[in-house]
This record gives structure tokens, C-alpha cells and sequence, in this order.
């Protein structure tokens, strides 16, 4: 078992029967104990990282999709701003999804993120993600009226079909060779409220401070209850929930690297052999090319 599958191994979640997000700590730092130490692991994980993403580029089969939920504040934007520096822009794309615009609310709740899909060769970053629509949508329930669906959709089976939905979609995905990652950076009530004020008291950091945020603390409960509920329903092997601690933003980071380097070294990615033919006219092209040096 390599590095990076010992270290995340306590935080995957294949099979949400038992799940409890109580017996999971948001101030773990597993095995990790010092900053330094995960530091390293970083620097190793962003190296291992940039080779199997070239790899997965230029092999051109497997897509790879990371969907980051979280309260606000857990740490979404550092988490991909950290453990991605190393990949090749070209083929990583970052999604962020807010409120749906009329657009939006006028197709079904699927479409705006399916348009997203990376494609073959690419990892695609979801910053929130289809799951919403059983997050804060279930916490606020009103949203439904906006959604413009049918009156008579609306039951009390709602939250039980969606699961299905979404398991189902996370189920075709993979099917056609579109790995799904799903992270749930756990971050405490305490951490947060500490984060909040640090936006409040350094000028720097006002700019990502929203009044909104600070009212939906007031739903923390409802939150909670929503993510537990959430990965108990939609947790499987094809597409398992990553339950991150988050109090700690270091181990955060390295963990969330190490679940990425587990799930791309798992697809025993490599670059693609070249036929024989294709072999004879690169050593043509590579002698002529060699002969016009020496002139």
C-alpha cells in the first residue's frame, strides 16, 4: 500500500450504511504530526501529481472529476490552489457553481454541471457541485420554488429520488470512464467562527467575508444533518466521499493530494507506445534531423 492510500485510508467512505459524521474528527491529523512533515508530503504529492496528470493527458482515455463540498470557510479555494499548483494548466479545468442563474432554473438541475464533465484526458474541479441540490437546497427548502419543477414532483420522497439521481448519474460517469471524487472538507463550528473573525480583523482578507455566510451558521445543525445524510446515500465504490478534516489546513491539503495520487495511480496510467511503423519513421525523422546538425 503506498504513502498516499495509507494516509487517507481512515477518511474514504465506499459504503454509507454505517456512516456517522460524528465519529469523524474535523482536528485529526492522523499519523501526521507536525506542519513540517506534511509539508514534505505535499512537495512529494504535488511532483507525483503533475507526472499522472501528464500521463492521463496523453493517454487520453480516463477523465478524472474532484467535486469539493463544505461550509464556507473550510477551505475549498486553498485546498485547490495548493495541491494543484503543479498540474499543467492546459489540462486541468476549475469550476465554481453559485446560485443557478434563470437559465439554470429553467433546465433541469443536472444540466448546468454535466456541461462541465472534463473530458478525456483532463481533470475537472468542481467548487461545489451537483450535491447542492441536497445541501443547502434540503436546508432551504424554499429554493425548490425556484426550481420551477412541477408542483406535484414536489413530495416527501424528493430527497430519497434525488439520491438515486445523483447516484446514478456518479454511476454513468464512471461507466464511461469519468472517475468521480467526491471530498467533504470537515471543518468544526469553532474553526470556522475563528476563520470568520481573522476575515473581520486583517484588511486583507475582508474581500472574502459575506454577511451570508455568517447566517447560515445559524443552520449548522440542519448542515450537518444534510452531509451525513448525504454520504450515507450516495457513498459507493465507483464514487466514494473523501471525509477530510479540516481544522487544520495543512493536513487538509496533503490528505486531499494523497486521495488524488491514490485514485490517478490506480488507473495504471502511461504514456502510449508507439506502433512499429509510426517507431521506423521517428528514427527517419530523428537521422535526418541529426544529419542536418552535423552540416
Amino acid at each position: 500500500m503506498s504513502w498516499a492510500s495509507k494516509l487517507v485510508k481512515p477518511y474514504r467512505v465506499e459504503d454509507g450504511a454505517k456512516f456517522r459524521l460524528k465519529d469523524f474528527d474535523p482536528g485529526d491529523t492522523g499519523k501526521i504530526h507536525s506542519k513540517k512533515h506534511a509539508e514534505q508530503l505535499l512537495t512529494g504529492g504535488i511532483a507525483a501529481l503533475a507526472e499522472l496528470q501528464d500521463k492521463l493527458y496523453a493517454q487520453d482515455r480516463w477523465g478524472v472529476l474532484l467535486i469539493f463540498q463544505a461550509m464556507d470557510a473550510a477551505g475549498k479555494d486553498g485546498v485547490i490552489k495548493h495541491v494543484m499548483s503543479g498540474v499543467n494548466p492546459q489540462g486541468c479545468e476549475v469550476y465554481s457553481f453559485k446560485t443557478p442563474s434563470v437559465e439554470e432554473l429553467n433546465h433541469d438541475y443536472l444540466w448546468r454541471t454535466l456541461r462541465r464533465i472534463p473530458e478525456r484526458g483532463r481533470i475537472g474541479i468542481f467548487n461545489r457541485s451537483y450535491y447542492e441540490e441536497v445541501l443547502v437546497v434540503r436546508v432551504h427548502p424554499e429554493l425548490l420554488k425556484n426550481s420551477r419543477i412541477p408542483p406535484s414532483l414536489l413530495t416527501k420522497d424528493i430527497w430519497k429520488d434525488r439520491f438515486q439521481d445523483l447516484n446514478g448519474f456518479d454511476r454513468y460517469l464512471s461507466r464511461n470512464g469519468i472517475v468521480v471524487r467526491k471530498f467533504f472538507l470537515n471543518l468544526s463550528k469553532k474553526e470556522q467562527k475563528q476563520r470568520f473573525l481573522a476575515r473581520l480583523e486583517h484588511p486583507e482578507k475582508n474581500w472574502k467575508f459575506s454577511t451570508a455566510d455568517v447566517r447560515e451558521r445559524e443552520y449548522w445543525n440542519d448542515y450537518m444533518e444534510a452531509y451525513e445524510d448525504m454520504i450515507i446515500h450516495t457513498a459507493s465504490p465507483q464514487a466514494p466521499w473523501y471525509v477530510i478534516p479540516a481544522d487544520n489546513k495543512w493536513f487538509t491539503h496533503v490528505a486531499v493530494a494523497a486521495a488524488i495520487v491514490e485514485t490517478m495511480e490506480d488507473l495504471k496510467l502511461a504514456y502510449p507506445e508507439v506502433d512499429p511503423q509510426k517507431r521506423k519513421e521517428l528514427r527517419a525523422v530523428q537521422a535526418m534531423l541529426q544529419g542536418k546538425k552535423k552540416a
